[in-house]
């Protein structure tokens, strides 16, 4: 089955957009905005991706880098902070798409860090830094969604996270299961705004 994707990406990234719509024999439609709406106004822009773009989509990819974090400021994070909310939002005229994390090379020790041992439960876990220095907080609210657990498992997650060279070598499964999650329970506590 064929998903409707947007690759939602900062502009140093674009390399990396262009290879995946490049890519060969893989089940996806590209809904991805290539150029740049003609317009000054954000809210214009935003309902022109909106309806043309995300209304259509099934699946968001989002490219994760030095350029993708929170802490960069909102203004900076306009962009990509509301086709997240777009693509969270589930609606008249939009269903809710699923959300894929691809980290790109060169950034994986920034979000990926190892294991270590959890005081909580005695177990171990991975250590995963999604949050406001890697990216938006859209993307890791829905990664993190609260649950007064020591860790996430991935039911526990709605957002789905992996690295480039994983996506790379399969990205009809990486897709399918960022899809699959539009219809997990966990998709009926993400928010679009998370404060």
């Amino acid at each position: 089955m064929a998903h409707k994707v947007y690759i939602s990406f900062k502009t140093e990234d674009a390399d990396y957009k262009n290879a995946i719509q490049a890519l060969e024999n893989i089940d996806y439609i590209d809904r991805s905005l290539n150029q740049p709406v003609n317009s000054n106004d954000d809210d214009y822009i935003m309902q022109v991706i909106r309806s043309d773009y995300l209304s259509s989509s099934t699946v968001t990819i989002f490219l994760i880098g030095q350029h993708s974090a929170e802490s960069l400021g909102a203004y900076e994070q306009r962009f990509i902070k509301r086709e997240l909310q777009a693509s969270l939002y589930d609606g008249a005229g939009n269903s809710k798409s699923g959300i894929l994390g691809i980290v790109l090379p060169g950034f994986e020790s920034n979000v990926y860090s190892g294991k270590y041992s959890c005081s909580a439960c005695g177990g171990t876990h991975n250590s995963v830094s999604i949050g406001d220095s890697t990216v938006v907080s859209e993307f890791s609210y829905n990664y993190y969604i609260p649950n007064n657990k020591c860790a996430h498992s991935e039911s526990d997650r709605y957002c789905v996270l992996t690295s480039w060279d994983k996506f790379i070598a399969d990205p009809g499964l990486w897709i399918e299961r960022a899809y699959a999650k539009r219809s997990d329970p966990i998709a009926a506590k993400t928010r679009v705004r998370p404060s």
